[in-house]
């Protein structure tokens, strides 16, 4: 006999991602009650019945307390007898101190792995799906019975990229050497070519695009990066693709933060027509508008969360 569907549930602030992938079908809806005390302690609970079934569960850490509420509503499911537990991580928000660079830095990805770790295991295993990190490696710091897989935004980016092309030809570029691999597979699938920009520190807080490589005199250029916060690097990056001769440039990003007026400064830059991000993170959902697009992950990880 076939089983139900898996029933997918969401923290609060990731809502809107778990209504996208239910309306890809092949979820059930799981209903939860959610208030807060009047001293500000939240109350949850599960009102849709999880024991033996499958259960997928989305949220991003962009915060310590969405962290705690991933934590508790997984504690919970598994308690209350999920299955299997498959956790989607739209946006993992610890990724700039993956590692201890000075004596006492405290690696938060890794602690905060630690907490996710001390989800109870799911009778018949949990697995949690990171989209886009940052660094690969952040998932390994997860410890105990819990599996993990990767997932790729890559065919959203390629989408957007032929679209926004609209036919014409176009050069895949990187903001810096970090994502320069990266760029070039994905320019090679798409049968484009590659560009990269160069920098270097000039001191403790600032650095300079030194030089560009790749054909990008009177080309439309399309950058791409992982993540974007306050926008400086692509700006930099951006000012040495238009001393190079780029006849106009578009950027693509998976995760778009836009802290301290982030977005902002893009647009004021002068150097981009276009923004576009995924849905990956809900400060980019309401920020969108006729400069900033988003497209949305819900089909790529739908396609992940249903596998078996």
């Amino acid at each position: 006999m076939s089983r139900k569907r898996p029933i997918i549930f969401s923290t609060a602030t990731y809502d809107y991602l778990r209504e996208a992938i239910e309306a890809r079908r092949g979820f059930e809806h799981g209903e939860l009650e959610r208030k807060s005390f009047p001293d500000g302690e939240r109350y949850l609970r599960i009102l849709s019945d999880v024991n033996d079934r499958d259960v997928v569960l989305v949220g991003g850490t962009i915060t310590d307390a969405d962290t705690l509420e991933l934590f508790v509503l997984g504690y919970a499911l598994t308690k209350y007898g999920a299955r299997t537990l498959r956790v989607a991580v739209p946006f993992y928000g610890y990724s700039t101190m993956e590692r201890a660079v000075k004596d006492g830095e405290v690696v938060v990805a890794k602690t905060r792995a630690r907490v996710l770790s001390a989800i109870p295991i799911a009778s018949a295993g949990t697995t949690f799906f990171f989209l886009d990190l940052h660094v690969d490696g952040i998932r390994y710091y997860l410890e105990g019975g819990a599996t993990s897989r990767h997932i790729y935004a890559k065919p959203v980016v390629i989408e957007a990229a032929r679209r926004l092309a609209a036919g014409r030809p176009f050069v895949l570029a990187s903001t810096d050497a970090g994502r320069a691999k990266w760029v070039e597979s994905l320019a090679k699938d798409i049968g484009v070519p590659p560009a990269f920009a160069y920098k270097s520190r000039v001191d403790g807080s600032t650095v300079e695009t030194r030089g560009v490589s790749g054909p990008v005199k009177d080309a439309l250029v399309i950058i791409y990066d992982d993540m974007i916060r306050t926008g400086g690097s692509l700006i930099e990056a951006g000012k040495a693709y238009k001393a190079a001769g780029a006849a106009e440039q578009i950027v693509i990003a998976t995760h778009g933060l836009f802290p301290n007026n982030g977005l902002q400064r893009l647009k004021d830059s002068g150097l981009f027509t276009k923004v576009v991000v995924s849905d990956s993170h809900p400060n980019a959902v309401k920020l969108a508008g006729d400069f900033l697009e988003v497209v949305s992950v819900a089909g790529v990880l739908a396609t992940s969360l249903k596998s078996r």
